[in-house]
């Protein structure tokens, strides 16, 4: 087997998921929304009261250039909003709006017909090993660029 495509491979993966995504958000009318948001919104979705974007790229494991571009649009889109924090202005709070928080079982519909693509009937023991290959590959590249 050719170990040495990997990150071809890995990309064909992730186009494939992002058109699932896709495909499911505009079968449900769900506008202003793109996979790229799914860790943000994901992460989010368990808060409870609203919480500085540097607590949300930490989580999203993401650049802060680019949940700060993904924030923008999701705030220009309704579905959470920026506020400076009470306690220090130069810290800025998001939290979901109404909007955002309706889209909670839309996200678990959608996460739950990807899942299922994704792992096909591929047993849960190979699932395991699947997932924590990735981490170490997560971990080795993370390493390596020192973050």
């Amino acid at each position: 087997m050719n170990t040495q495509g990997i990150i071809a491979q890995l990309a064909r993966i992730r186009e494939q998921a992002n058109l699932i995504i896709d495909q499911e958000l505009k079968a449900r009318n769900v506008t202003g929304i793109v996979p790229a948001h799914g860790s943000v919104l994901s992460f989010l979705f368990t808060q409870t009261a609203p919480v500085p974007v540097k607590t949300v790229v930490k989580e999203s494991g993401r650049v802060k250039s680019t949940i700060t571009v993904m924030l923008g649009n999701l705030e220009r889109n309704g579905y959470l909003r920026k506020k400076p924090s009470p306690q220090d202005g130069r810290v800025i709070l998001v939290e979901l709006t109404d909007k955002g928080q309706n889209l909670r079982p839309v996200f678990r519909e959608i996460s739950t017909i990807l899942l299922d693509a994704v792992y096909g009937s591929m047993d849960q023991k190979d699932r395991e090993t699947l997932v924590a290959l990735l981490e170490r590959l997560d971990h080795n590249l993370r390493a390596f660029l020192s973050i």
